[in-house]
C-alpha cells in the first residue's frame, strides 16, 4: 500500500490519505489502466477513513432513559419493601406483646394474679377484694380451667410460723372466690411461707411485694 495509506487513523494520516487519493488521480501506473487505478486508490482511500471512524457512540439518550428508570424502579421497590416489612414488624410485635386467652399472661396482664397483705394478716382489704372479683369473672369465663392459690409471707419471723400464715392467706383468698361464684372444687390452696421471696431485700417496700397471695393456672 502506498505510504500516504499507512497510519491513516491518526489526524495527519488522514490528511494524507486524502491528499494521495487526489494525488493518485493523475498518476501514469504502468500496466493497470488509468480508470482502474484512479477508483482502487479511492476505494483504499475511503475504506481506511470508514474504518478508522470506529463504531458510532451508544444512544446517550436511550441509556440516560434506562437508568433513569431502573433507579426510579429500584427506589420505588426499596420504598414498598420498606413499608411492607415495616407492616409485618409491627403486626408481629403487637401479636407478641398479647397474651393468648384464658392462659397465666393473661390472668397476670389484663386481670391481675396476686393480692397483697399487711404484716401478719390475713384478712383481703378492699384492693385485693377487686383483684378477686375479677379473678372471679375471669374463671367464670374459662370454666376448664383449675386454679392454686399460693400464700407467701416477708422474710420475718420463723419457718413454721409463716407456713402456716401463708396457709391462712391462700384460704382467706379461695373463700372469697368462691363468695364470687366460682366452684371451690377448682381451687386448690398451698403455702410456701417465706421460701419464695418476689422481690430479694430486707427493707419495707420488699417485705409489702413478698406478702401475697397469688392465683396460678393449673
Amino acid at each position: 500500500m502506498p505510504a500516504p495509506f499507512m497510519n491513516a487513523c491518526s489526524s495527519s494520516g488522514k490528511a494524507a490519505a486524502i491528499r494521495a487519493m487526489f494525488h493518485y488521480r493523475g498518476a501514469n501506473v504502468q500496466g493497470i489502466g488509468m480508470m482502474t487505478m484512479k477508483l482502487l486508490l479511492m476505494a483504499a482511500g475511503l475504506a481506511m477513513l470508514v474504518a478508522c471512524a470506529g463504531p458510532p457512540p451508544p444512544d446517550s439518550a436511550g441509556s440516560a432513559a434506562g437508568g433513569v428508570g431502573g433507579a426510579g424502579a429500584g427506589a420505588n421497590g426499596a420504598a414498598a419493601g420498606s413499608v411492607v416489612g415495616n407492616a409485618i414488624g409491627a403486626n408481629g410485635a403487637a401479636a407478641a406483646g398479647q397474651a393468648a386467652p384464658g392462659t397465666q399472661a393473661d390472668l397476670k396482664q389484663n386481670v391481675g394474679d396476686r393480692v397483697f397483705f399487711d404484716t401478719d394478716q390475713s384478712t383481703i382489704n378492699a384492693e385485693g377484694r377487686k383483684t378477686l372479683q375479677r379473678q372471679a369473672e375471669w374463671l367464670k369465663r374459662y370454666r376448664n380451667l383449675t386454679v392454686t392459690i399460693e400464700g407467701h409471707c416477708d422474710e420475718r419471723g420463723t419457718r413454721e410460723y409463716n407456713l402456716a400464715l401463708g396457709e391462712r392467706r391462700a384460704e382467706a383468698a379461695k373463700q372469697l372466690l368462691v363468695a364470687f361464684g366460682v366452684d371451690p372444687g377448682r381451687i386448690t390452696t398451698t403455702s410456701y411461707g417465706k421460701e419464695r421471696p418476689a422481690v430479694v431485700g430486707s427493707n419495707e417496700a420488699a417485705w409489702a411485694q413478698n406478702r401475697r397471695a397469688v392465683t396460678v393456672v393449673d
